[in-house]
């Protein structure tokens, strides 16, 4: 009878161990899916950005009857001017017109202007 036992056992472990095997190999479909994302994560390379060129620095001086004055000076002090009278108002345009002989700039803020929106150079 112990004979029988060991041969059932035998019989049992032989049939067992194929179907352990089995279970660890991937399927074909896994490995299809497996070989396809190592083979899209090696097709995408790396993006480059192209290196922004830089502005270069400009300054724009206007000149008349011997006197000096620097236009981003004028347009800093035009927009404080309205900052200053104008609290809470977003500026989205501002104009500025020069008028050496006068020695006055003019400006006009989102389309609006008045007499009053000067700065003296």
């Amino acid at each position: 009878m112990a004979e029988k036992k060991d041969a059932v056992k035998a019989v049992e472990t032989k049939e067992a161990a194929p179907n352990a095997a089995k279970a660890t190999e991937k399927k074909p479909e896994e490995k299809k899916a497996a070989a396809t994302k190592t083979e899209t994560e090696k097709k995408a390379p790396a993006k480059k950005t192209p290196a922004k060129k830089a502005d270069p620095k400009t300054n724009v001086v206007v000149e008349f009857a011997g006197r000096q004055t620097v236009v981003k000076d004028v347009l800093a002090a035009a927009t404080k001017a309205f900052k200053a009278t104008h609290k809470g108002v977003n500026i989205k345009t501002i104009d500025v017109y020069v008028k050496p002989e006068e020695n006055v700039a003019y400006y006009v803020v989102n389309g609006e202007g008045s007499d009053d929106y000067k700065v003296n150079l």
